[in-house]
């Protein structure tokens, strides 16, 4: 048996570590440790070192093990990814040689009834990844029709989110709706889906999962922190799985890889030095074998960079899309 732990293959995983290049000696950081899958892989290295992130409690618990088998070389710490260089600091590492992320909710959340991700199984309606704040439940008992629209069409796509919005509101007076089914059901009566397409709730149940657990943001966050901790030539590896997730990663790297000055129309506003160089020009995307082992790898893409030896950009303001916050105290 490896002597770090038994093996566990995320999406991509072999494409982000070799776009991770990791070194001997080398000092990285698994933003979304998870199952710690790409951790054992970087461990794989001698004397590499590996900081641990994950805000699930249940993830850096089963982690233990794994901590146990490396040889003081892996840290965990139970944090929000967007804290990244904060996490760094507080272990005494103030710069590092690469950084990997995968985005969004793990297999092991969906596959647990009781933490309320998947409609496919009956259970809470909870979502929260870190087990505290506001669940699905508050926000659906909570947030206004409007405001309810507003979070379906953003972060789930869903071009029927006034129908969803009302549907919810209106069964709402009738019962609370506290369980996965419960929503389900309401959103499949107004969300009709032919054979063969998606279930007609995937994009309500995922955006109230981003929402409740602000994870456009955590993205924006987490990839300027990346870019503050990376040593030159460190890279940075991204895996996503929707739209919303690559259209971040894939400007936040374009923006950082821009070379030359202003345009012809406003020379004087240069561009800063580009702080990355990107390594994907078109993103990765899984084989036919690992999409048929893992039906959920068939929307997975992977973008990479490597830090040049420029500054870091300013971070950029967060977009003025609804936030938790202002929508559970009704503003």
């Amino acid at each position: 048996m490896n002597p770090v732990g038994q093996r566990h293959i995320p999406v991509l995983g072999r494409e982000a570590v070799e776009m991770l290049n990791p070194r001997e000696g080398g000092t990285y950081v698994d933003a979304t440790f998870g199952a710690g899958g790409y951790t054992r892989a970087i461990l794989d290295i001698p004397g590499t070192r590996v900081i641990g992130i994950d805000r699930d409690r249940a993830a850096i618990a089963a982690g233990f093990d794994l901590v146990d088998g490396s040889g003081g070389r892996l840290t965990l710490v139970e944090d929000q990814f967007s804290n990244l260089a904060q996490v760094c600091s507080a272990q005494g590492v103030q710069s590092v040689d690469g950084v990997v992320m995968d985005i969004g909710v793990s297999s092991m959340q969906l596959d647990q009834a009781e933490r309320g991700f998947s409609f496919r199984l009956g259970g809470p309606l909870d979502m929260r990844m870190s087990h505290v704040g506001p669940t699905a439940a508050d926000v659906i008992a909570r947030a206004s029709e409007a405001d309810l629209a507003n979070i379906i069409y953003i972060f789930g796509e869903e071009r029927h989110s006034r129908a969803v919005a009302r549907a919810i509101v209106a069964a709402r007076k009738q019962e609370p709706i506290l369980t996965t089914r419960a929503l389900a059901d309401i959103v499949a009566k107004v969300v009709r889906s032919k054979p063969g397409e998606i279930h007609p709730a995937t994009r309500t149940f995922q955006a109230l999962r981003i929402f409740i657990n602000q994870e456009l943001d955590e993205l924006h966050l987490a990839l300027s922190a990346a870019e503050r901790v990376l040593n030159p030539g460190g890279r940075l590896a991204v895996v996503s799985f929707h739209s919303l997730e690559d259209r971040i990663v894939k400007n936040f790297l374009v923006e950082r890889a821009k070379t030359g000055g202003g345009s012809r129309h406003l020379p004087e506003l240069a561009h800063a030095p580009p702080s990355f160089r990107i390594l994907t020009s078109r993103p990765l995307t899984p084989g036919a074998a690992e999409v048929s082992a893992n039906p959920r790898a068939r929307s997975a893409k992977l973008r990479a960079a490597e830090r040049t030896q420029a500054p870091a950009h300013p971070a950029a303001a967060l977009p003025g899309w609804p936030t938790l916050h202002d929508v559970m105290r009704g503003g």
